[in-house]
């Protein structure tokens, strides 16, 4: 994430330099803590060693214990961070090490949802990702440095420190909507993309550090524009370096070394593509989790993405707690206790700010109320950005070393708090959703952002599971039911359900059919199913209809209807049960799916001889 390597040093080299202690006692801390660890590293001497063993050490010991709480992993290392860092127990002494490798967890967070995405589901976030993630950057950026202006700061001090709180933090946010399954719930999806933009917006926030450092050294001959000019020149070269090759050149690297059969070169590849890409963007000011994420999305369409996905889970799993440590190693209690009312106050003023801007920003752009609520909270905190804009700005004589202090340390605070903020938006959606006439104002509104979505008739038993794949690969959808209590259970999920009947043409129009990449027919009745059909194929005769027949009649029906696919239900539940009992009573696994796969083919394919002749 940090494009300076000096950026985390900044704070800790400067988190004792105000507190009423003499070097000689902080450098008997470190030697204190060196010694500690020593002992179980038995005196080897390789960088960075010991606090990986103490955070393995660490993280075995503590995170069963949230886990049995069924809290927050996120939470969990954070509070690991804190406990064993230099203003815990000690038993890490500096959290440069940490802080750097941990880095490398986001990168490869930032790839896998690459991965995940593609550039047609990218394309259709597109309204939230510039137009609401853009106006959320620069409101919250404007509205919090007039709060710090107010309190006395310098403009370019004021300015630096409010955008850099009104960036929310893209690690913990993305991996607590992953561990609650509402990735692509609306909530999620608006907030990754106000992420995505958040993200963009460092290249500037930077490039204004850098302009605000060499006025404060005096260096006023500077020409601003020349250095704006070349900065964006390096990122824009940067971003169409990574598109053109990795378009071009990826795919066929990756055909190469697939061909090889060595999955340890394929491994390496994975993590060279990875690395390569957001050190590529780091160079250029750019932020090296978002060279990662396009690397991921420029493989998402491949046919290596699932292998490529399984094969850098662990590594980002791993490193990526190693950053959340690295955050609460960060968090000197010491200066929150020299300064408790200013940290405070300070996280009360711009949690709460960010709160209220972008839930009305988020219900400007057509959201219900509650789900604007839910998106305001999840991107209240501050982020890891804080800490790599505010230490430079610091290193540049922009901010003050006190004030950087006491903003870190909120950053951070807050932060911590995410996993909460996160609970109380889902509480209040459950909670509230459907009072006082909380409904969405029209579902032209909702919708208009997606594009190439999956619309389900039917939320019932069949739809909702359909739903949940499609959740889970980050693929939009939107449902229609006529059962008003489902629809709204669904909603309270964050699930775009609404109540309307889908053979009804004006019904469909709403919920954006002329976009849709499909329709998934799971109606129970099975005249009003064929009905629905043969709706649908006379009137948008390109859409690709799935549907469910009851039985071999039904599914004839429907093949008649204009269905491009249809699944027998009876004989899926038949020939799933007879493959159970196959198992069970000692037919080999492989022998049992073969004879089931010829039965299905022969069905089918004699039920569409008959339907033919």
């Amino acid at each position: 994430m940090a494009q300076d390597s000096a950026a985390p040093r900044v704070y800790m080299r400067y988190s004792s330099g105000g507190l009423p202690r003499g070097e000689a006692e902080v450098q008997g801390e470190v030697w204190a803590a060196e010694a500690a660890v020593d002992a179980v590293t038995g005196g080897v001497h390789v960088p960075y060693l010991r606090e990986v063993i103490v955070f393995l050490i660490a993280a075995v010991a503590v995170m069963p214990l949230f886990h049995w709480f069924r809290a927050s992993t996120v939470l969990g290392y954070l509070f690991i961070g804190a406990l064993i860092g230099p203003h815990g127990l000690k038993l890490i002494a500096e959290g440069v090490g940490l802080s750097e490798i941990g880095e490398l967890g986001v990168v490869f967070l930032l790839f896998t949802i690459g991965l995940e995405l593609s550039w047609q589901r990218l394309r259709s976030m597109r309204t939230y990702v510039l137009g609401l993630g853009g106006a959320q950057v620069l409101l919250c950026g404007l509205a919090l440095a007039g709060i710090f202006l107010l309190m006395g700061l310098s403009a370019p001090a004021a300015t630096i420190i409010g955008f850099a709180l009104a960036l929310s933090s893209t690690a913990i946010v993305t991996q607590l909507l992953i561990e609650r399954g509402e990735f692509a719930a609306q909530p999620g999806r608006i907030a990754f993309s106000i992420l995505l933009m958040q993200d963009l917006a460092v290249v500037p926030i930077l490039v204004m550090v850098s302009i605000f450092s060499a006025y404060a050294q005096g260096g006023e001959g500077v020409n601003i524009f020349a250095l704006a000019g070349l900065a964006t020149l390096k990122a824009a070269v940067a971003v169409l370096l990574i598109l053109t090759v990795g378009r071009y050149l990826l795919r066929w690297i990756y055909g190469v070394v697939a061909r090889t059969g060595n999955p340890e070169l394929f491994l390496a590849l994975s993590l060279l593509a990875a690395l390569l890409t957001a050190v590529a963007t780091g160079a250029a000011g750019l932020s090296m989790a978002l060279g990662a994420f396009l690397a991921g999305l420029l493989l998402s369409d491949t046919e290596f993405r699932p292998q490529v996905e399984t094969d850098i889970q662990p590594f980002k799993s791993l490193l990526l707690g190693l950053f959340f440590i690295s955050v609460g190693l960060g968090m000197d209690f010491t200066v929150f206790g020299d300064n408790f009312v200013a940290v405070l106050g300070l996280i009360a003023i711009f949690i709460a700010l960010k709160t209220v801007l972008i839930g009305l920003l988020t219900f400007a752009f057509g959201e219900a109320r509650l789900c604007s609520l839910r998106t305001g909270l999840l991107l209240a905190s501050g982020g890891e950005f804080a800490f790599v804009v505010i230490s430079a700005s610091a290193s540049g004589g922009v901010v003050p070393l006190q004030v950087a202090h006491i903003v870190q340390l909120a950053a951070a605070i807050s932060m911590a708090l995410t996993p909460g903020l996160a609970t109380l938006g889902a509480w209040l959606q459950t909670r509230f959703d459907g009072m006082e006439g909380d409904r969405e104002r029209n579902a032209d509104a909702l919708v208009e952002g997606l594009d190439a979505h999956v619309i389900i008739a039917g939320y019932g038993r069949v739809g909702r599971m359909i739903g949940r794949l499609l959740r889970e690969q980050q693929l939009p959808f939107v449902a229609l039911d006529l059962d008003p209590a489902r629809a709204r259970a669904a909603r309270t999920r964050g699930e775009l359900v609404y109540y309307g009947d889908a053979a009804r043409a004006e019904v469909l129009e709403r919920v954006g059919i002329a976009k849709a990449s499909a329709v998934v027919v799971t109606l129970d009745n099975s005249v009003a199913a064929s009905h629905l059909v043969r709706a649908l194929r006379a009137k948008w005769p390109k859409i690709p209809i799935f549907a469910r027949a009851r039985d071999r009649e039904h599914m004839l029906e429907l093949e008649a209807a204009g269905a491009s696919a249809v699944v027998h239900e009876a004989l899926e539940a038949s020939l799933q049960l007879s493959g159970h009992v196959l198992r069970a009573i000692g037919a080999p696994s492989d022998a049992a799916t073969t004879l089931i796969e010829r039965v299905r083919t022969e069905v089918y394919e004699r039920q569409i001889k008959a339907e033919n002749d």
